[in-house]
């Protein structure tokens, strides 16, 4: 279970001095988000790129998490590698988290023929946590401790910091890929309080610090061709995140046909099983759904989770270098 219920626990009870761990948003799909897991993915494809996802997790929950995330990437051969921008927002409760970055990557081509690219990737933004009074358990409406409690009047909080992450990424396209990353270099503290509330006589207020952690990435993906012609591929995906204090693994099987339909189930373990379903258009766009089967205590509370995958990616048409040169068997007067 994601380390951020302990942040919708603290805040819905009104604790006045309280610390608690970041924890990234959680993608069932990881395969088509690599870019939120390892900067040095950026540029990698050899084209512009462009993805979003959006997350519902355990459906019925009150509460539940619902993240959303946007990313561009596209190489630059001025900079020997790629760029790119990424922006997820993350909600839990009445806990609400925004994610902004810039990556750059550099490229180093590998192997004898240049096949395989070695990237070197480090992205930087700004992380904002923000506390949303709007949704707040009938049992502690009265609660001024509660940041931005619109039955109290208590005063919002609203912190941001500058954030850091860095990657190494492998790949051979379309045949595998090994990465390994960092996020939340700094594992800075936010820390928000008040002296008091009008509204409430005596009231002492809020204190509350976010401790935010520095979080580890090992993601891999090996691509089997099972005939000549290449119609029929699977691809194992692996996924491992750690915060240093909890870890998560996440084991994936896609199988794709004509390099156009895919089927596939991941595997996270002690959380869920999730089937999901894709579609490549011969334009480029890529269609994918997943739905988390909740095996953990959760399962008699949630319907399930819900991800919707989308993606766009075209190489642009380079012009080629027209020359020209004046025959000197055909002289003008």
């Amino acid at each position: 279970m994601r380390k951020t219920l302990t942040t919708l626990a603290v805040a819905v009870t009104g604790l006045v001095s309280t610390a608690f761990a970041q924890q990234d948003p959680q993608f069932t799909q990881f395969m088509h988000v690599k870019q939120a897991y390892n900067p040095g993915y950026v540029g990698t494809s050899d084209a512009i790129c462009f993805g979003a996802m959006y997350r519902q997790q355990w459906v019925s929950f009150p509460g539940a998490p619902k993240t959303g995330l946007f990313a561009f990437d596209m190489p630059v051969a001025a900079l020997h590698g790629g760029v790119g921008f990424y922006f997820a927002n993350d909600q839990l409760g009445n806990d609400n988290t925004n994610m902004a970055r810039l990556a750059y990557a550099f490229h180093v081509p590998l192997g004898a023929s240049g096949t395989g690219k070695l990237s070197f990737g480090l992205d930087g933004g700004i992380l904002q946590k923000r506390i949303n009074g709007t949704w707040v358990p009938p049992q502690t409406l009265n609660d001024p401790s509660i940041p931005n409690n619109q039955a109290t009047g208590a005063p919002a909080l609203n912190k941001l910091s500058p954030d850091l992450g860095f990657g190494i990424y492998y790949t051979i396209p379309n045949k595998m890929y090994v990465g390994v990353s960092m996020t939340h270099l700094g594992a800075q503290d936010l820390k928000g309080a008040t002296q008091g509330v009008t509204l409430v006589p005596y009231n002492p207020g809020y204190k509350l610090q976010f401790d935010i952690a520095r979080h580890y990435y090992v993601i891999a993906g090996y691509t089997f061709k099972l005939d000549e012609g290449a119609y029929h591929k699977l691809t194992p995906n692996i996924k491992v995140k750690s915060d240093g204090s909890s870890t998560q693994l996440d084991v994936n099987l896609t199988y794709m046909y004509n390099n156009m339909i895919w089927l596939g189930a991941s595997y996270r373990l002690q959380d869920a099983v999730a089937p999901m379903i894709g579609y490549v258009a011969p334009f480029g766009l890529k269609v994918g759904y997943s739905y988390d089967v909740t095996m953990s205590k959760l399962n008699g509370y949630s319907s399930g989770t819900h991800e919707i995958m989308l993606g766009y990616c075209f190489k642009p048409k380079v012009k080629p270098n027209v020359s020209s040169h004046t025959n000197v068997r055909f002289l003008e007067d």
